[in-house]
């Protein structure tokens, strides 16, 4: 099972985490888990390397983390990649729901 995490302060996303494997297939044919790290691995090369923004990123296997500032997460650029990212992750668990999970964590 995978399972995203979504953080939010206020009506900003500060990032996500993503953890585990969805068990769909075998590994290499897995198109949920390659739907998930699709989107995420996007979000993550848009804020870093097209904005240049600094965020802090942790990637494994089967894990990926993305962490922003308050600041950074206000950023309309940054806001849209991650509204994107959290519906496009939305039409995955409501399609493959019994593979992948998602919770979202309001942050204070």
């Amino acid at each position: 099972m995978t399972k995203v995490v979504i953080f939010k302060s206020k009506s900003h996303i500060l990032g996500f985490e993503i953890s585990g494997h969805s068990g769909y297939a075998e590994e290499g044919s897995d198109i949920v888990c390659s739907a998930i790290s699709s989107i995420s691995q996007m979000v993550v090369v848009g804020i870093k390397d097209v904005l240049k923004i600094g965020a802090f990123v942790e990637i494994s296997n089967g894990y990926l983390k993305l962490n922003l500032s308050q600041k950074d997460a206000e950023n309309e650029s940054v806001s849209v990649l991650l509204k994107a990212f959290e519906k496009s992750a939305r039409g995955i668990v409501k399609e493959y729901g019994n593979y992948v999970k998602m919770e979202v964590k309001n942050v204070f």
